[in-house]
Parts: structure tokens; C-alpha cells; sequence
């Protein structure tokens, strides 16, 4: 039977400064950075996307689809970048050692680039590899000439494939022009972003989370599925319906892309619950305002929190703010409702999704490397 051709996103992260870093240290505590490093990507993005494969410093993931969503994306290379840049931090103020590898470990960075198209299946050496024209751009456009332009910043390339894919206006979306001319197919427009500068905005921006100490109601409930996953469902308008007692839910966001700003109209017949962003943390929690189609209903403030369980599934936690005074009776009024429904709908989510574990199990994917921290636990101080 001859291959057959699939559509899908495809996306390298690869860890700059890698040779860099190997050259004169120590290989034990080098290997075991660059195995947890390469463990918190692979988790950041597996799923939407299946690991193909590890190239040395690099990952290559694909999701088998014809249409991306654009928001979708973003965050979840944005995410685990963010998730990078906070475990290479935590790594540095948990270890007390002084040896070169770790000394170094701040001159290790990510950069991310990301392309649509076609691509076959076929077996070499035992195992399932993908292959094609589209295969071949993606690690083309790997070496491209953007740190000059950044100045050696972090950074996420699409290529207009993936634009495409992903129905974004780009200019609209804060990503930057950039052309590469690669020869098996000539000039390729692209677009850029500073990952650098985004994580400089990740921590400038003001955190609004209600948290648990802060909330009127704590409803808490588990699904064994992996957190990126539950998180789709749940801010999806297309997946949103599928569990939830909406119709329809009308997504409006100024730039195209979801987060701070995006207001929902979920649609119950000709009534509307509209909800607006106000706080956007992918994949950790999500907060916004709720305004129920009733008489003097107030905005009612609420997180969304999503947790990893140690079995690889999610613990969510949807806290609801203390109501002011004049909101009390409203809220408790609601309340009882509002619990009964979501743990109705959440019971529906919860078959959807533990349904598909089976099938996802079933992908033939490289196993994940091993660190041994012994950059903690075996520290080496100078004499």
C-alpha cells in the first residue's frame, strides 16, 4: 500500500547555545540540563503535538491537521517557552553547585519555528518516521539569519504556510516580516516574534487570579487527560458546545488572537452569557467576568485553574470571588445552579476526553529523556 499524505502543523524547538555549552563541562551535569530542558518542552506541547522525534539539540513535533488555530498555537510555543524560562531560573536558585555546566546554564535559550504542510509516513529502522518536501523546509528555515535581526534574542518563526493554516492577520498580531531564501524552493516569507520581549511582558503584566483564600466557592474535579488538552475544551468556541449547555459561542477578540480583552457571547437560544477575559495564563489559569442574562444580574468574577496531576491528568478548580455585599443574595441564589450544571457538563467532558486516551496511548513516540539532577543532588563547589 503506498504511503498517504497528510496535512499537518509541524514545529522544531531547538536549544541555542547547545555546542557552546557541551564544549569543556561537565558531561554528566551538562547531559542532565539538557534532558530537563528538553523534558519540560516535550510536556509543553505534547499534545496538541506528537513528538516525531529528538535531532540532538532539537525536538520535532507534528499535529496531524489542514487548519491551525492561531491562538492555539502561539500559546502553546509561547507557553513552553515561558516554562523553559521559569525552570532554567528554578534550576539556578535550587542548585548550590559551581561546576561549568552550571555556571553556563544561563547562556542556554530556545527558539521555535513552525510550518504547515504535507508529509508521509514510512519505516526506517524499525521504527515510524515522517518524511517529505514540507519536512525538509521546516528544517531548512531552522537555520535562518533572525538572530541577526534580534540580536541573538529568543525568538518563534511561521512561515506564511503556517499563517496561512493558521487564518491570522500577523501585522495585527504583533508578529514581524522576515524572508529566507532556502533552495529547493527559493525566497520563503516568514514572521517573528521576540520570544525575549514576550517574556519580559509575561512578567511585567499584573496577575488577576481569584485564588482559593479569595473565593466564595471552590468546585474542584479531575480528568485524566493531559492539561493542554482540557484547556482547548475549554476556551475553544468550537469545542465549548460539545459539553457545555451552549448553542453556540461567539468569540470577539480586537487582534485575532484570545486572551486579555476577548469578550465570548455563549449563545442559549436567543440568550447570551457574555463573559470577558481579563487575565490569560495558558495553560495554568484563565480569569474572567461572567454576566448572566437576567435582571440586575452583577459581573461575576471567577478562575479557571488547571493543575498536572502526578498521573499526567488535570486537576481544575473554577473559584468564584467573594461577591460584594449588595451581590450576596445573587450569587447564592446562582450558586447551587451553577454547581449542578457545571458538574453535570464537566461529567460530559470527562467521558469525551478520557474516551480518547486509548487512541492517543496508542502513537508511536520517542521516549522522553531521563535527567538525574545531578546538577542538585550532586553538587560540585569549588576549592
Amino acid at each position: 500500500m503506498l504511503p498517504k499524505t497528510e496535512s499537518a502543523c509541524f514545529v522544531i524547538a531547538d536549544i541555542s547555545g547547545y555546542t557552546s555549552f557541551l564544549a569543556g563541562v561537565e558531561l554528566d551535569h551538562a547531559h542532565d540540563i539538557i534532558a530537563d530542558v528538553m523534558d519540560t518542552v516535550v510536556r509543553c506541547l505534547r499534545p496538541p503535538f506528537r513528538l516525531a522525534k529528538f535531532e540532538g539539540d532539537a525536538a520535532f513535533f507534528y499535529a496531524v491537521n489542514d487548519k491551525v488555530d492561531g491562538s492555539l498555537l502561539q500559546d502553546a510555543i509561547e507557553s513552553a517557552y515561558f516554562a523553559f524560562r521559569k525552570r532554567r531560573r528554578n534550576i539556578k536558585q535550587a542548585t548550590s553547585c559551581e561546576c561549568s555546566a552550571c555556571s553556563k546554564m544561563e547562556n542556554l535559550d530556545l527558539k521555535f519555528v513552525s510550518h504547515h504542510g504535507e508529509f508521509i509516513k514510512h519505516r526506517m529502522a524499525g521504527r515510524e518516521e515522517i518524511a517529505g518536501r514540507d519536512v525538509i523546509v521546516i528544517h531548512r528555515l531552522l537555520k535562518n539569519a533572525v538572530n541577526e535581526r534580534l540580536g541573538g534574542h529568543a525568538y518563534a518563526l511561521y512561515s506564511d504556510p503556517c499563517i496561512q493554516a493558521m487564518g491570522i492577520d500577523p501585522v495585527g498580531q504583533d508578529l514581524v516580516e522576515h524572508r529566507e531564501s532556502i533552495d529547493i524552493i527559493g525566497d520563503v516569507k516568514c514572521w517573528v516574534r521576540d520570544l525575549e520581549k514576550a517574556w519580559e511582558k509575561e512578567n511585567d503584566r499584573q496577575r488577576n487570579e481569584v485564588t482559593r483564600d479569595k473565593a466564595a466557592m471552590v468546585i474542584e474535579f479531575d480528568i485524566a487527560a493531559p492539561r493542554p488538552t482540557v484547556w482547548e475544551y475549554f476556551i475553544l468556541p468550537g469545542q465549548r458546545p460539545k459539553w457545555r449547555g451552549a448553542d453556540e459561542v461567539r468569540e470577539m477578540s480586537e487582534s485575532g488572537r484570545r486572551g486579555v480583552g476577548t469578550i465570548n457571547h455563549c449563545m442559549h437560544g436567543a440568550h447570551a452569557i457574555i463573559e470577558e477575559v481579563i487575565d490569560w495564563r495558558p495553560f495554568d489559569y484563565l480569569t474572567l467576568t461572567t454576566l448572566l442574562p437576567m435582571p440586575g444580574a452583577p459581573k461575576v468574577l471567577m478562575t479557571y485553574a488547571f493543575s498536572e496531576s502526578a498521573d499526567g491528568g488535570t486537576h481544575i478548580e473554577i473559584r468564584v470571588a467573594k461577591p460584594k455585599p449588595k451581590d450576596k443574595a445573587f450569587i447564592e441564589q446562582v450558586g447551587a445552579e451553577f454547581q449542578k450544571n457545571i458538574t453535570n457538563e464537566v461529567a460530559t467532558l470527562r467521558l469525551m476526553l478520557e474516551g480518547q486516551k486509548g487512541a492517543q496511548a496508542a502513537v508511536e513516540e520517542p521516549a522522553l529523556p531521563v535527567s538525574a539532577e545531578r546538577f542538585l543532588t550532586q553538587p560540585v563547589h569549588a576549592r
